[in-house]
């Protein structure tokens, strides 16, 4: 979404306090409805629309990747803003997987160690100040009315997710959060496919490996949202050249947009011929 002067994209920064996940159990800080139960397959209203969490619903990969940069730069010597590019360039795949991508020659027990660390600082450090672009409680309202069912995949931990979308009062809203400990991207989309048939079926994502994921899987759309912050910028065309159906810096349009592409293109009313012609 652009600035009312056209200077590009309006990102607030995020809160500077520093807010703990809930325990298991605990209430969410922030008043939520009870949870939806998962839906079990078959049959939906509308269809079925999977959300990336990292930099999709949660304005925070900003604060992820600094963490994933001081990492890298800790263990493998890497300058820190080349580090921070690298991370941003792979993002979307496990840490584990990008870093066995961008240190292959390392050994796996000093990748294994600094993705420990990693997630326990992403946790303490980012999390604790990650917060849900502004448009997404009332995206995820919407399209909850509408009839779409929602679910949640991630790279992240499972129970990590699930927690961060309880203190966040999002949790309500998605039949289901997949995580690390379920599979891949590609493999969540892959079970929910085979379990929602020929239903509409899309995927919310802000990277390259979102969109590519939902491309190999038969029947699943991708959508893009693009991110600007200090030393990055992803583009909605870059998004588009990627596979992206739409993409955007702000998913306020996101409702609309699955209307809209559900649908199918507009069909051509055949014209009526004039009198004249008729004669």
């Amino acid at each position: 979404m652009e600035r009312e002067d056209g200077s590009g994209p309006d990102l607030a920064p995020p809160s500077a306090a520093p807010r703990a996940l809930p325990v298991v159990g605990a209430p969410a800080p922030r008043a939520a409805p009870p949870r939806r139960a998962a839906h079990p397959g078959g049959a939906v209203a509308r269809g079925v629309v999977l959300f990336d969490l990292d930099g999709t619903l949660l304005d925070d990969l900003a604060l992820i990747s600094d963490v994933a940069a001081d990492v890298m730069h800790a263990t493998f010597g890497t300058p820190a803003d080349e580090a921070r590019i690298h991370y941003l360039a792979t993002t979307g795949m496990p840490f584990e997987a990008q870093l066995a991508q961008l240190y292959p020659d390392s050994p796996e027990p000093l990748r294994a160690g600094a993705s420990r660390t990693f997630h326990q600082r992403k946790v303490t450090e980012a999390y604790a100040r990650a917060e849900p672009f502004p448009e997404v409680p009332r995206v995820l309202k919407s399209l909850e009315g509408a009839g779409w069912n929602m679910a949640v995949t991630t790279g992240a931990e499972t129970e990590t997710a699930d927690l961060l979308l309880e203190r966040e009062g999002l949790r309500f809203w998605f039949d289901d959060v997949l995580g690390s400990a379920d599979g891949t991207k590609r493999e969540h989309l892959t079970e929910y496919r085979r379990r929602y048939g020929g239903a509409p079926f899309y995927l919310v994502g802000d990277s390259r490996f979102d969109m590519e994921a939902a491309r190999s899987v038969d029947g699943v759309t991708p959508i893009g949202r693009a991110s600007a912050f200090r030393g990055w910028t992803l583009t909605p065309d870059d998004l588009r050249k990627w596979g992206a159906a739409w993409a955007d810096f702000s998913l306020a349009g996101l409702p609309e947009v699955l209307e809209r592409l559900a649908r199918g293109p507009a069909r051509e009313r055949p014209r009526r011929r004039s009198a004249s012609r008729r004669a």
